[in-house]
C-alpha cells in the first residue's frame, strides 16, 4: 500500500507539472488568442480608475479599450500596472497595448510604436479656493510646494520650465495624481500641476474645493502604445480609431467623460 501511495502521488505530481507547463495559445497579433490585453495604471481619473465597488475599471481609456476590442472582435482584459513599470510590462508581453493617458513623445517613439492620437492635452495649475498663494503663471510657482505625478509629462514640464525661467520650487512627487490632489485639499502643498484633462475631473463638481489658475494650450497628444514593429496590431487599432472619429463614437465618449466635445483637440 505504501509503494502504491508513493506511485500515485508521483503520478499526481507529474500531472500537475504537465498542467502548469501548458502554454496559452498566442493570437495572430495578440499575446493570447481571442483576447486584447490592455495595460493601464488604474488610478488616473478620469482616464482610468476603479468604480464604487473598488474593482471595476472605469474611465475614458477603459471605454476606448472596450470599443477598440469590440471592433477587433476580441475580448478585452485590463491589466492594472504601476506607472513606473508599465513599459516594461509591454516589453515582457504582459499585455498587447498600453492605454493609460500616455503622451506620444519622440523619446518614446524610439522604442515603441504609437497609434494615431485619440485626444489632445496640455498642462494646468490647480490650487484650492480661498488659498493665500498668488499664482497666475508657471513662474509664480517659484518657491512654492508643487505636487505632480512622477515620471509623467507634468514632471517633465516642471523640470523644463523651471530651468528655462531660472526658478526653484519644492517638488512633491507622487505615485498617483489623486494623491497630489488629496495633499492639495488638506493644505500640505500649494499647487498641483497635472494634465488639463485630469484637472477637469477635479474642477467639475459643483462643490469642488479646487480652482484652475493657469492652463496651457494642447501641445501633447495621447496614443495607444504597442511594441515596436507590431504593425499588424497597430494597423487594426488605427483603423478602429479612424472609424470612431468618423462615426461620432469619440464625440459621444468625450461628452460622456468630460462633459464636452474635444474632437478639435486632435484635428
Amino acid at each position: 500500500m505504501k509503494k502504491l501511495s508513493v506511485a500515485f502521488i508521483g503520478f499526481l505530481m507529474i500531472a500537475a507539472l504537465c498542467g502548469c507547463s501548458k502554454k496559452t495559445e498566442k493570437g495572430d497579433f495578440t499575446v493570447e488568442k481571442g483576447k486584447f490585453k490592455v495595460g493601464m495604471e488604474i488610478g488616473y481619473p478620469p482616464f482610468e480608475y476603479f468604480g464604487e465597488d473598488g474593482k471595476t475599471p472605469e474611465g475614458f481609456d477603459v471605454l476606448l479599450g472596450k470599443e477598440i476590442s469590440k471592433r477587433l472582435g476580441l475580448e478585452v482584459e485590463f491589466v492594472d500596472t504601476a506607472w513606473d513599470g508599465i513599459l516594461a510590462g509591454l516589453d515582457t508581453n504582459r499585455y498587447d497595448a498600453i492605454m493609460s493617458a500616455m503622451t506620444i513623445t519622440e523619446e518614446r517613439k524610439q522604442n515603441y510604436d504609437f497609434s494615431n492620437p485619440y485626444i489632445g492635452n496640455g498642462q494646468a495649475i490647480v490650487i484650492t479656493k480661498g488659498s493665500d498663494v498668488k499664482i497666475s503663471s508657471v513662474e509664480d510657482l517659484a518657491n512654492k510646494k508643487v505636487g505632480y505625478q512622477a515620471e509623467t509629462t507634468s514632471d517633465f514640464f516642471m523640470e523644463k520650465k523651471s530651468k528655462e525661467a531660472g526658478f526653484t520650487f519644492e517638488a512633491n512627487e507622487y505615485d498617483k495624481v489623486m494623491n497630489a490632489y488629496d495633499d492639495l485639499r488638506f493644505g500640505r502643498i500649494d499647487a498641483v500641476v497635472s494634465d488639463s484633462l485630469v484637472a477637469v475631473d477635479y474642477l467639475a463638481p459643483s462643490d469642488t474645493v479646487f480652482k484652475q489658475v493657469w492652463a496651457g494650450t494642447p501641445d501633447e497628444f495621447f496614443g495607444v502604445c504597442v511594441k515596436k514593429g507590431n504593425k499588424a496590431l497597430l494597423d487594426k487599432i488605427n483603423a478602429a480609431i479612424d472609424a470612431m472619429k468618423k462615426d461620432g463614437t469619440f464625440k459621444k465618449m468625450y461628452e460622456q467623460v468630460f462633459g464636452m466635445d474635444l474632437s478639435d483637440s486632435i484635428k
